[in-house]
């Protein structure tokens, strides 16, 4: 059990970009031992709050954890007779909702902490997704604090690019262009990023793609200039808004469709509207 209750531990988990569970009980007949509206939390390794312990935790929890496990978000019901299925000598019968969160997939590597980099990461900030800023710079770096956002100081960025997990989305806009260059051949030189932007003009996108394609890389993998035509601007804020839309268009635009499971509002209106709790 930790010592966060199952609010503070929502947002815990949220900022860390992984998985959880919220578990209420819905319904309670009986002897149980929490009220309905009991909450906790589950994630891979801790509990947070409680149900009142016991057998009915465990199998909570379990059920949680197995729901973590597949990594979709969905929603169920689960009847649990304390006496029959969790035997528990109080007897009575509660209806427990899990709602699951899928834990954050989308990673994204800013190289380079300027005022575009520091307009980029408001809006980031509200998406599902960990931020890393990485930058030389460490009077920089002091302009970050979103919970989504970790920062990186390192005196050559490009001995950070290892560390980062595959399918990372990658963009770079640092304040010299020898460097811009580096990361990018440091990039492409590995062929396990979703994406690998650079800001810049459209000349310096041919001189960028030139200079690329005479050292031996696949230039088409850069994309240089990044963010979308339509949305013009040169503030940074401005070119912020442009380069999100971009990366959320792309990230949509990959992610599967899946089917979210749920419990049937019919099941629902059984299971509450039964004196005695059945598993189905």
């Amino acid at each position: 059990m930790n010592s966060l209750n199952w609010s503070d531990a929502i947002l815990h988990c949220q900022h860390a970009g992984q998985g959880y569970v919220i578990a209420t009980i819905i319904d309670a007949q009986g002897s149980t031992p929490r009220d309905g509206g009991s909450k906790m939390v589950i994630d891979d390794a801790h509990c947070y709050d409680t149900l009142g312990g016991g057998q009915l935790e465990f199998l909570v929890t379990q059920q949680a954890r197995e729901l973590l496990a597949a990594n979709q978000s969905c929603q169920i019901m689960r009847p649990i007779p304390l006496a029959a299925e969790a035997a528990q000598c109080c007897g009575g019968n509660v209806l427990v909702m899990l709602e699951c969160f899928a834990k954050v997939d989308w990673q994204i590597n800013l190289f380079g902490a300027g005022h575009v980099a520091q307009a980029l990461v408001k809006i980031l900030a509200e998406l599902p997704c960990q931020v890393n800023v990485i930058d030389s710079r460490a009077e920089y770096l002091q302009h970050f604090n979103a919970a989504n956002c970790r920062v990186i100081h390192h005196a050559d960025p490009t001995q950070t690019i290892a560390e980062y997990v595959d399918n990372s989305w990658n963009i770079i806009f640092t304040h010299d262009h020898q460097l811009d260059y580096k990361l990018c051949s440091e990039l492409l030189r590995y062929d396990r990023w979703a994406f690998v932007g650079l800001i810049g003009s459209r000349t310096k996108a041919q001189r960028f793609h030139q200079r690329l394609k005479a050292d031996g890389f696949e230039e088409q993998y850069l994309t240089c200039p990044i963010g979308l035509p339509d949305v013009r601007g040169k503030r940074p804020m401005e070119v912020a808004v442009s380069i999100a839309a971009q990366l959320q268009s792309l990230y949509y635009q990959e992610q599967p469709r899946h089917k979210r499971k749920s419990t049937s509002w019919r099941t629902i209106k059984k299971l509450i509207g039964s004196n005695q709790l059945e598993s189905y």
